[in-house]
């Protein structure tokens, strides 16, 4: 397991953890997966160093 990876799994367990507060996980862990990807991109862009 990456480092970054890390941050894209905190982000599809709390996206689960809300949806089952309205009764649908999968949404909220669609939703988390793309806010972690988006947190993993802002964070560890290699790219801009």
């Amino acid at each position: 397991m990456k480092k970054d990876d890390i941050i894209i799994y905190a982000c599809v367990i709390i996206g689960a953890g809300v949806g089952l507060l309205f009764d649908n996980a999968f949404p909220g862990v669609l939703i988390g997966l793309g806010i972690g990807y988006v947190l993993k991109t802002m964070f560890f862009n290699h790219t801009n160093e």
